[in-house]
């Protein structure tokens, strides 16, 4: 019982999240919904794309990120 009122209370976050988020890239999307704790997989079914793509968002942030700090 108790899992599925936790299951329930991320669906609602995650939603809210997105909510809060409309006009948001979805780079930006996908980093900010990584920060919240989401893994890939979950995070590309919240926005109807590939882990993949989730991936990629990711990797591209980091290695930007990365050249910031040089």
């Amino acid at each position: 019982m108790m899992s599925t009122v936790t299951d329930r209370t991320e669906r609602l976050l995650a939603i809210l999240l997105l909510e809060s988020m409309k006009g948001t890239s979805q780079r930006e999307k996908v980093i900010r919904l990584s920060l919240a704790g989401f893994s890939n997989v979950e995070i590309a079914d919240l926005l109807q794309t590939s882990s993949q793509v989730v991936a990629q968002h990711l990797y591209e942030s980091r290695k930007k990120n990365r050249r910031r700090k040089k």
